[in-house]
């Protein structure tokens, strides 16, 4: 992670991050945000297929200052199928705890899809 400079204060050092009352330096949420959309356009296996995808920031994603960095788990499910369009519902977790909520992703298959459970 690079740190970044907003009004000559440099931002992503542990100092800055306790600072302002952060519990340390943070992955900036529209990375976690976008990588968890991957679940999905690997699914697909196209992007433009994606109609919608919202989410909600729950917890932040610390990054430890070590060699390790950190590691987010997702996966998805389908949560809704109405003919050819189809809801996902992404779960996005690290050291135990959800960073997102109510991340969901609707794609247009283009065909139209048999009701069953399906994972992703």
């Amino acid at each position: 992670m690079k740190a970044t400079v907003v009004d000559g204060v440099q931002v992503g050092t542990e100092h800055f991050a306790r600072q302002v009352g952060l519990p340390g330096v943070i992955a900036h949420g529209m990375l976690t945000m976008g990588t968890a959309l991957r679940v999905v356009t690997n699914w697909v296996g196209d992007p433009s297929r994606v109609i919608s995808y919202a989410v909600r920031f729950t917890r932040p994603v610390v990054v430890p200052d070590d060699a390790d960095g950190v590691e987010v788990q997702f996966s998805g499910s389908v949560s809704a199928i109405e003919g050819s369009l189809v809801t996902i519902s992404i779960e996005a977790t690290s050291d135990g705890q959800r960073v997102l909520g109510a991340a969901r992703a609707e794609v247009d298959l283009g065909v139209r899809v048999p009701q069953r459970d399906h994972e992703i």
